[in-house]
């Protein structure tokens, strides 16, 4: 073992676990549970001075070290670093007058929305109330009001960070408009964030939920989604999936999120009246803080295959591809209506995305068999689409063998490398997808 690793007991109050350790198997597993994270240490800060101390032993030590709350996002880019829990760091305070909001690095969205909502307000999250608020604002960010706000990063203010030398400090874009730019979706590559400042939004009213119907439907639903998604003004969200549950039927199901009242969102969602009769539909006013409903993603961990992909349109034979074809051994195909806010200039690393729909899918990867049939699947289904899917996607979808450059433009990959060189030469810190890779 390298002395330099064992020597992190002696730096930092919170635990530090190493390989021959009870407990560290579990301690370096990522929310993907498919993802291996062969680390060298794992250490759960205690607060932000712990984190900055463990940031000083490695950069004097020549290691590196990767931070994450609870690991969703990881790609398995871990060999030999110092894996740094923050979820200990869990301070987090809403300023409703002020319509702001500080998150430590270990507050979940859904504690912000559980502050925010009883006050109208929203912060930027997305559909998991248990993803951290800053390893999601880091990836940039894509939330269910994207379409009227941009992306979660576009939201920050400030940040409270540690720097390449262990130095902590606080970022904004006044202060140092490079690394303010660079930690606005670029990821964890250009120092260590302990606490983000950020706007929230009003949401006075907000109607959501889901309409979940057969299989049999699935092309008819399709069709209303494509209809409202042409019409839809910025307030509304809507995302059609295709669910393949093991064991049993086919289903499909439309997800929506509006910042407005009932009656003028049932309006926007009248073409899916004529889809036929609905299995279940939880559609009705709701709080922020009832946002995770909508899709009640899962909340514990487990291993999946997920990739995404932009899409340029929904015409011609796009309808036969997402509705029609069976996409078994996918749990699930979804396609996410982008635009508004999130198409237009963003002085953000993450920046403009111009696709108007994301398709995102989802496998389970139990053997090498089912892994590489999901990877086969996948294949076929951005062939089927052809020209229709390509391009830049979010930097929190990557997955596991993609790199930051499919996240960003060719300008914002160069700006992003020159930021890295200059604030970390030495490496201290890996972001689950480095933008130097």
């Amino acid at each position: 073992m390298n002395a330099a690793v064992e020597n992190l007991r002696t730096q930092v109050r919170g635990r530090v676990l190493l390989p021959s350790d009870d407990g560290f198997a579990q301690a370096r597993s990522p929310w993907n549970r498919a993802v291996e994270q062969p680390v060298a240490a794992v250490v759960e800060a205690a607060d932000a001075d712990d984190a900055a101390a463990v940031v000083r032993h490695a950069r004097a030590a020549g290691l590196t070290v990767a931070a994450q709350p609870n690991g969703h996002g990881a790609s398995g880019n871990t060999a030999g670093v110092v894996l740094l829990r923050t979820g200990a760091l869990d301070g987090l305070a809403v300023d409703p007058a002020a319509r702001t909001a500080r998150a430590e690095a270990g507050v979940t969205w859904g504690r912000v929305q559980a502050e925010a909502g009883p006050h109208g307000l929203t912060g930027m999250a997305g559909s998991s109330p248990i993803v951290s608020v800053v390893g999601y604002t880091l990836g940039g960010g894509l939330s269910w009001f994207g379409r009227s706000h941009g992306w979660a990063a576009d939201s920050v203010t400030a940040f409270e960070v540690v720097d390449a030398e262990g130095e902590r400090g606080r970022v904004t874009a006044a202060s140092d408009p490079d690394l303010f730019w660079a930690l606005r979706g670029g990821g964890g590559d250009f120092a260590l964030v302990t606490a983000v400042e950020f706007d929230l939004h009003p949401a006075p009213e907000l109607y959501g939920g889901r309409m979940l119907f057969p299989g049999a439907l699935a092309a008819r639903a399709f069709d209303a989604f494509r209809a409202i998604t042409e019409k839809a003004p910025d307030a509304l969200s809507t995302w059609y999936t295709r669910l393949h549950p093991p064991g049993g039927d086919p289903l499909v199901a439309v997800d929506v999120a509006f910042l407005g009242g009932e009656a003028e969102a049932k309006e926007l969602l009248r073409p899916l009246e004529a889809v036929g009769a609905a299995i279940a539909d939880t559609r009705r006013p709701m709080s922020p803080a009832e946002l995770g409903a909508i899709t009640a993603d899962p909340t514990d961990p487990g291993p999946g295959f997920s990739r995404a992909r932009s899409l340029a349109d929904l015409d011609g034979d796009a309808g036969a591809v997402l509705a029609e074809e069976d996409a078994a051994p996918l749990l699930m195909v979804q396609v996410r209506h982008l635009g508004g806010a999130l198409a237009r200039p963003s002085d953000s690393a993450t920046g403009a995305l111009a696709a108007p729909y994301l398709v995102y899918t989802l496998g389970l990867p139990l053997s090498a068999d089912l892994a590489a049939g999901l990877r086969e699947r996948c294949a076929r289904l951005w062939e089927s689409l052809g020209g229709r899917v390509g391009g830049r996607r979010p930097y929190s979808l990557l997955a596991p063998g993609e790199s930051a450059a499919d996240a960003f433009t060719p300008e914002a990959v160069a700006r992003l490398r020159e930021v890295k060189r200059a604030r970390d030469p030495h490496g201290v810190f890996r972001a689950n997808f480095p933008v130097l890779d």
